[in-house]
């Protein structure tokens, strides 16, 4: 009977409480992000005994209140589509008739991002009943890009792989103890050499490369002279002035010149070709200053009768003109200690660098002479002629000192040349290279690679591109962050390449820890830049694949080693196009995200951002500023 009597009074106890209500229950709501307050936002008080439930909605102030709610035990919870549930308990008591109030604002997410707050899936089970998947096709889209996302990772991780093993392999032919025996040089049997000068309106350099020629070291009855002039300017005349200076020495030297331009440089190379007086062809670009006993170097090479190709390593004359130049010497020693040296000590294809080097003029020929299809020829050339079964020698210790381009203008202009070509030389040599008889699997891989090497700013764009959606899935879809720690791996891209540029850094002394901080950071410098360089690169390498044809642009050269003796180039065109704009537009978007996410906390990708801003920010400056004076 008083078990009866004490539910009863329970009963009675709360009836009584609930007659009693709490006029009003108020709170704000923040973005746990942002902290700023958040609108509109529906919620609802549901009793934990009776199950009733009151809702209401935020204001523009983030603003909650519920009105009249009986006294009791509550749980505050989020019913909003687009925000996360909370559950936030309450005890309503005779001390909040008046009012109850949560002390502190309450913080709520975000289901999803913004860019990805749509694509619900409605589904009808058997039962007939409906069933809302919610944001699922955002959510598939999520995946897909992700997996986008990870094979460029996946593809830069496979460069820097090839990369290591040339390093690899260069460090070991290096450590080698045994001194391979150089070929002597005899006056008496050294074959006969032509030496071309392909030249296109070099009027600042055409009289320096045809003096250091003809001051050149060898028997003067085997040396024949190509000044081979496309110029369509008062170069020619200069040239000819030259010549016939020289030619008054008793030197072998012609003045070849075409008023018709047809294949630009490998047009020039070819029409010569029956004007060849040597078995040998030697190449100099017009900025280059080879040392008079170049050909004593490197002819006793073709001793060997399968050498088809001596290529020699470039110098820099005007490397410390400024940083744009020693960061192109920090990457072109990368390419000529470790990718030339590299390959050519594993026994693997290499290039012919356009120039500092010499061909058997029977290779040529044999390789089916110049073609100007590409805008590469020399590396067409390259490949055609070692899958003919041509050996190349690549000569790291002789090196044919050249100028570097001095302007952001200039450096693009022969950045998008060498990532074009390279890319038409990929379509056009792919299938050669990877039915050709005789040809190794490791020589293959590596060629197909190296034909490949520009597309690696197309996968860098496009990571970089991403990166800013990857962000967003990672805010939007929890369960896909697994992968995203998983793609960090990828890191190790970074470091392959460091050990790459570290092997071929030239700056070292004899304190190795000084040399190696000074290394860290201008290959982080080099890093920035070629980031920076990815949108005009990527331009250039999808016209290469895409078949788009354009002029032979050949880089304009300055003949300046300080700052103090340049005034001007007529030939280095200014002007802003629409990849500069684009490139500004990054800049901002890049440094934006990384200040914004710095500020929340998420410093996961931030360094990456802020190398992309600073990249592009140092292009889109480096080009206005050069517009600008210009203009002056």
């Amino acid at each position: 009977m008083s078990r009866i009597y004490l539910v009863a009074f329970s009963l009675l106890f709360s009836f009584a409480l609930q007659a009693q209500v709490s006029k009003i229950v108020t709170g704000k709501l923040i973005d746990q992000k942002t902290k700023y307050a958040v609108e509109e936002v529906s919620l609802a008080l549901k009793n934990t005994a009776t199950k009733a439930t009151f809702v209401s909605e935020t204001d523009d102030d983030g603003k909650f209140a519920f009105k009249n709610i009986p006294l009791g035990n509550y749980e505050l919870h989020v019913t909003d589509k687009d925000y996360n549930d909370i559950v936030q308990k309450v005890e309503l008591n005779e001390d909040h008739l008046s009012n109850f109030t949560f002390g502190t604002p309450i913080t709520v997410g975000l289901k999803v991002s913004w860019l990805f707050n749509w694509g619900d899936r409605k589904i009808k089970t058997k039962s007939g009943k409906i069933y809302v998947q919610e944001h699922f096709w955002s959510h598939l889209l999520g995946k897909i890009i992700l997996g986008i996302y990870g094979l460029c990772l996946l593809l830069v991780f496979f460069y820097s792989v090839l990369q290591l093993s040339l390093a690899l392999a260069y460090v070991k032919n290096k450590r080698k103890k045994t001194v391979d025996l150089k070929p002597v040089f005899d006056p008496a049997t050294t074959p006969k050499v032509t030496i071309q000068l392909p030249m296109y309106n070099e009027l600042y350099v055409a009289e320096r490369i045809i003096e250091t020629i003809s001051n050149f070291d060898y028997p003067s009855d085997k040396l024949q002279i190509q000044v081979l002039d496309d110029s369509t300017d008062e170069t020619k005349d200069v040239i000819a002035k030259k010549v016939a200076e020289v030619a008054a020495r008793g030197i072998n030297i012609q003045h070849i010149h075409r008023v018709d331009r047809t294949g630009y440089k490998a047009g020039a190379l070819d029409a010569a070709m029956d004007r060849v007086e040597g078995d040998f062809i030697a190449i100099f670009d017009a900025d280059f200053i080879p040392d008079p006993d170049f050909l004593q170097k490197t002819m006793p090479y073709f001793q060997d009768e399968k050498i088809g190709v001596v290529q020699t390593r470039w110098g820099h004359i005007n490397k410390d003109y400024s940083i744009l130049t020693e960061l192109q010497a920090f990457g072109l020693n990368g390419h000529f200690a470790i990718e030339q040296g590299g390959r050519n000590s594993a026994g693997h294809f290499i290039n012919f660098n356009g120039t500092g080097g010499i061909w058997r003029k029977n290779c040529i020929e044999e390789a089916g002479g110049w073609e100007h299809d590409t805008l590469t020829e020399d590396l067409d050339l390259s490949y055609r002629a070692q899958i003919k079964g041509w050996k190349f020698k690549y000569l790291e210790d002789v090196i044919a000192p050249a100028e570097l381009p001095i302007t952001m203008s200039a450096l693009k202009s022969q950045q998008h040349r060498w990532m074009k070509g390279g890319a038409e030389c990929f379509v056009k040599m792919w299938k050669k290279l990877l039915f050709a008889k005789g040809v190794k699997l490791s020589d293959r891989v590596h060629g197909l690679s190296h034909l490949f090497n520009s597309s690696v700013f197309v996968f860098i764009l496009i990571i970089s591109m991403l990166s800013l959606v990857v962000l967003h899935i990672k805010d939007s879809f929890s369960d896909l962050n697994y992968v995203l720690q998983y793609m960090g791996v990828f890191i190790v891209s970074t470091i392959f390449l460091m050990y790459y540029y570290w092997n071929a850094y030239r700056d070292k002394t004899a304190n190795t820890f000084a040399s190696f901080i000074r290394f860290i950071g201008r290959f982080v410098q080099f890093l920035v830049v070629s980031m920076g360089l990815s949108l005009s690169n990527t331009v250039a390498v999808i016209e290469g694949y895409l078949g788009i044809k354009s002029s032979f642009v050949r880089t304009p050269k300055f003949n300046v080693l300080v700052k103090s003796e340049f005034k001007g180039n007529k030939y280095d065109k200014k002007s802003l196009s629409i990849i500069n704009i684009a490139e500004g537009i990054l800049m901002v978007t890049f440094g934006f995200t990384a200040i914004n996410r710095i500020a929340f906390g998420d410093l996961g990708m931030a360094p990456f951002h802020l190398m992309l801003a600073c990249g592009y920010g140092v292009i889109f400056f480096s080009t206005l500023k050069e517009n600008r004076n210009s203009a002056h």
